[in-house]
């Protein structure tokens, strides 16, 4: 009761409405000690940096035994023109970290945090100040900096508060000698490297993953990929045998192999409203028609439910046609997912029929044949959608395992697949005509492409069309390549397909990402929301990712940061945009 009393005295000779508690001159407790867990700063408990081990720009204010609620953060900004991050906090929030979960924090700065929260009905105002340390990268010989570095073009008004987490990777490949006996993707292991940037350019999150990752043990390997901001502000993604979900102060609430059967997991975890997720894998101990037994490549879609129970399997090699290789022989060797060697940009894929099972381009199980890197899923037919880079721009498929719709060029489907392969038309309803991949007028397919995903708010179909192999071809000059963000409207019933939406074509090979990237529609901004993850990656200096939203109406852009990475050949994956607010208050 003392305790209490003191509080409430200060507080009436302050106001006599609200309560106003100031961390850096409230009173210490009564008979209270640093060591039982009191603060200088604050009326409430000692202040945990880095709680959960993996995220070392988050802390918690811890509550003391106190009963606080009406919790609202602010990390300040550097200086008055920089970004705040503030949101309020839900009881179950602060029930769950047993404080108020700090999430925003500036790398090697004195943070300045407001905390303003009701305690026994009084309003308590109070100000604490947090020293973090560096930031931490995986370091390499060929580094020229400490970090990628965020260089900020434009941000139009109204974008200020975007959080964007960039998912991206060293260029050093780690340990490869840990290999399946028998093909697969097991050596497809590189550093990982995930932070948050705000629109200044500065790092106000940073994962570490050190405690669940380990080059020389098979379950510690692969590089974190699919990263997403799921129900409840959580985050999933997936990292070589593994798959993952952890909150925003990196508090880790699954951790999980693959199942039984099932291997190397990368580029794409989707969470579906039921809590199921939906995964690209391989599959061990594969028997093919010819009865060799093989670890297939990037081939299989599993769903399961949130105890890790198999609900349901996609086998893409009896789906559609693993022997079909018009898209793979066009290939640039130089570049085939996360593979990229500058010694092959020039050359075309060699497509040789008992080419060494493994992770390289080539047709049947056992090797890189369909190269499946984003998945979506629609719930109002019960289908998956996939992107097939090695195939097609994105091809539907039933619950029942039959293809629904293909899209991409018409050259080499065969039987009853050539049937499901979408007719291009133009605005006006007419067919637009199509020959050796290429087509008529403003239409074209997407190459090589990343993320096939559903705009929900509209019912269509976003992609980011990287390019590589356009026309089923490579150019007479590599810097005649471009990318494009683009969205076709689909007709399901009459299997046509309109272009209704393009970006980057105007970009030219400045913006030209000839692997990994993502496009997603974002409703709350009515923009297109792009990642050139790889921009720059055969220009023989520096990859300089490229993040934009564009204004769906207009076109014009509305935020634009290019990145210096780490070192030359760093792409990046992909670029999420993350809401405090979502992953802090969403929960009761």
């Amino acid at each position: 009761m003392l305790k209490k009393t003191v509080a409430i005295a200060i507080t009436i000779l302050l106001s006599a409405n609200h309560t106003f508690v100031f961390a850096d001159a409230a009173p210490q407790k009564s008979g209270a000690s640093l060591m039982q867990g009191s603060s200088k700063q604050g009326h409430l408990g000692s202040i945990e940096i880095n709680p959960y081990g993996n995220a070392p720009l988050t802390a918690i204010i811890d509550l003391n035994n106190n009963d606080i609620n009406d919790v609202h953060v602010t990390i300040h900004g550097k200086n008055t023109n920089s970004v705040e991050i503030s949101y309020r906090v839900s009881k179950s929030s602060i029930l769950t970290h047993d404080g108020i979960p700090i999430f925003g924090l500036y790398a090697s700065h004195r943070n300045q945090i407001s905390v303003n929260y009701k305690l026994d009905g009084l309003n308590v105002h109070e100000v604490y100040h947090v020293q973090t340390g560096g930031l931490n990268n995986k370091h390499h010989e060929a580094m020229v900096r400490e970090f990628p570095e965020a260089n900020v073009v434009k941000v139009s008004e109204g974008f200020e508060e975007r959080l964007y987490w960039i998912n991206s990777q060293t260029a050093n490949r780690r340990s490869k000698d840990l290999k399946w006996s028998n093909g697969g993707a097991l050596g497809f292991n590189f550093a990982s490297i995930n932070y948050i940037t705000d629109t200044e350019g500065e790092v106000r999150w940073i994962l570490d993953d050190s405690s669940f990752s380990d080059d020389e043990h098979l379950l510690g390997r692969g590089l974190i990929m699919g990263v997403h901001q799921v129900s409840g502000g959580e985050i999933i993604f997936g990292k070589g045998q593994k798959y993952f979900r952890m909150d925003l102060m990196g508090r880790m609430i699954k951790e999980r192999r693959l199942p039984r059967g099932y291997a190397d997991f990368s580029h794409e975890i989707r969470e579906r409203p039921n809590g199921n997720y939906i995964m690209r894998a391989a599959k061990r101990n594969y028997v093919r028609d010819d009865g060799q037994v093989v670890t297939t490549v990037r081939d299989h879609i599993l769903e399961v439910d949130p105890s890790g129970n198999v609900v349901d399997v996609w086998d893409l090699n009896k789906i559609l046609d693993p022997l079909r290789d018009n898209l793979l022989g066009v290939l640039n060797a130089g570049a085939v997912c996360l593979n990229v060697d500058d010694e092959l940009s020039d050359e075309m894929v060699k497509i040789e029929p008992d080419a060494p099972f493994g992770d390289g381009p080539g047709v049947g199980p056992g090797r890189n044949w369909v190269h499946v890197n984003s998945i979506d899923f629609d719930e109002d037919d019960d289908s998956i959608i996939i992107s097939p880079r090695h195939q097609a721009t994105a091809i539907k498929i039933g619950r029942d395992k039959e293809v629904k719709w293909i899209l991409g060029a018409p050259d080499g489907w065969t039987g009853d697949l050539a049937e499901k392969v979408l007719k291009p038309i133009d605005r006006n309803g007419n067919e637009i005509s199509c020959s050796h991949g290429k087509c008529e007028g403003d239409f074209d397919w997407g190459w090589t492409q990343h993320t096939a995903w559903l705009n929900t708010h509209k019912g269509t179909l976003t992609v980011f069309d990287n390019g590589d192999a356009r026309g089923l071809e490579q150019p007479p000059f590599p810097d005649m390549k471009y990318s494009r963000a683009v969205e076709y409207d689909i007709d399901e019933e009459n299997l046509t397909v309109e272009q209704i939406w393009e970006y980057g074509k105007e970009r030219g090979y400045e913006w030209y990402s000839p692997i990994t990237s993502n496009t997603e529609y974002r409703g709350d901004k009515d923009t297109m929301f792009i990642f050139a993850a790889s921009a720059g990656l055969h220009m023989k200096d520096w990859t300089r990712p490229i993040l934009n939203e564009i204004d769906y109406k207009t076109g014009e852009v509305m935020v634009e940061i290019k990145f210096d990475n780490s070192g030359p050949r760093e792409p990046g994956y992909r670029a999420i945009i993350i809401d405090p607010e979502f992953a802090f208050n969403s929960k009761d």
